[in-house]
């Protein structure tokens, strides 16, 4: 019995680049666009239910829980038998969600169907099962780069969509809004046909050098991806926070409505920006300090925000640069995962990642409204947003990204 040292393996592709990018691209642009305009809901429906906010707050809390407790699975479903039909089944999720959002009638039906339906449907259709398939079928050395691609095409959809949703609300009232939506979202199916991986067609899993507990064991041993999934909690805090009680607070403040869809519009276009090019960086940058520049840059920007006289040029200057910040953390902590475990189960690992995220999104989310309706302010969750960035920064410093040495039997 021989015992060498071996690196995770990589697979080789069967999808071209372009054909992947397009199609994933877009699938993100569409699921992401949507789910970055929930805040704008908040006032209306709350207002028109007579609900507190803590009410819509815990919905998209739980959606958001749903979300990272479903990426792990979809994640494994996708590792073993294709991104095809995890897409596709979580588009028809998607639907069904936005008609039941629009027609709920009590808080226990929001939380249903925004909360758990479209949590479970953006598992599947968003970045822990785009980029497992970009690891699959992408080479190392321009992974980096396509999955800041794809985390530029999903801020693309917020700076689309944002708009266009505040625009729906103000035309054609919440309700209708949502069904367009609803409407919308079936582009995602013949995309998704777009993503059909050969070597899963026979609907024959993939044979792999480790089981999914080896895995398992391997990553939640391995300190840098402990501290990488802890630090990945701070991102979910802080941007689900401002994406969902940002509109609220600005209008708390006496701005106009159309400020804080600006706000939203101007993160998603300055975030294209940012997440292509912390992307980019990483392939000649050491990812972990890409990771503590962004959670360092956030806390003091934040800072900047809750200490200057807010105005709409405030704001505006706020949201352009949290925009640059706002998803670049994305690319290179699902390039971390790939850089050390290599793809076999890329999804899944980045999908544990991710629940850590939603746990953030979800304290970020919930924390926000309960503390509002506590104290009648946000001021205590801002701070704690820029506790926690700097706490971030500080974690992801020691993280290692080279490839983990495994030993196996010859």
């Amino acid at each position: 019995m021989v015992m060498t040292q071996v690196n995770p393996p990589q697979s080789s592709p069967n999808l071209p680049m372009w054909q992947i990018l397009i199609c994933g691209a877009l699938i993100l642009t569409l699921s992401m666009g949507v789910r970055h305009g929930f805040g704008l809901w908040l006032l209306p429906m709350t207002q028109a239910q007579s609900w507190g906010r803590e009410d819509f707050a815990f919905a998209m809390a739980i959606q958001n829980i749903a979300w990272g407790v479903g990426g792990i699975f979809s994640g494994m479903l996708s590792d073993r038998f294709g991104a095809f039909r995890v897409i596709l089944f979580c588009a028809l999720l998607y639907i069904l969600g936005l008609f039941g959002m629009a027609y709920s009638s009590s808080p226990e039906q929001l939380t249903a169907s925004a909360g758990l339906i479209i949590g479970l449907a953006q598992a599947g259709t968003t970045y822990a099962v785009i980029y497992g398939l970009i690891g699959r079928n992408i080479s190392p050395d321009n992974r980096s780069w396509a999955m800041g691609f794809a985390a530029a095409a999903g801020s693309f959809g917020q700076f689309l969509m944002v708009p266009v949703e505040g625009w729906l609300i103000n035309h054609f009232g919440w309700q209708q809004a949502l069904v367009t939506l609803a409407c919308l979202a079936t582009l995602v199916i013949p995309l998704a046909f777009g993503l059909r991986e050969k070597q899963f067609e026979n609907g024959t899993p993939l044979r792999r050098q480790q089981s999914i507990l080896q895995a398992l064991h391997e990553a939640f041993s391995y300190r840098s991806f402990q501290l990488l999934t802890l630090g990945y909690f701070v991102c979910g805090f802080q941007v689900v926070f401002i994406g969902v009680h940002m509109p609220s607070y600005l209008k708390d403040q006496g701005l106009e409505p159309h400020v804080a869809s600006t706000s939203l519009a101007l993160i998603g276009l300055f975030n294209i920006f940012g997440t292509y090019c912390s992307g980019l960086l990483g392939q000649t940058i050491p990812k972990n300090k890409i990771l503590s520049f962004i959670y360092f840059s956030r806390a003091i920007v934040i800072f900047w925000f809750i200490s200057v006289p807010l105005s709409p040029l405030t704001v505006y200057i706020f949201s352009a640069f949290m925009g640059v910040l706002w998803l670049s953390t994305v690319p290179p902590t699902n390039a971390v995962v790939a850089s050390i475990f290599g793809i076999s189960h890329m999804a899944m690992l980045s999908g544990f990642v991710f629940l850590s995220h939603q746990l953030g999104s979800f304290s970020g989310v919930w924390l926000g409204g309960y503390l509002f309706d506590l104290t009648e302010s946000y001021t205590i969750v801002w701070q704690i947003c820029i506790a926690l960035g700097i706490f971030s920064g500080l974690v992801n410093l020691p993280v290692k990204e080279s490839p983990i040495q495994r030993l196996a039997t010859a």
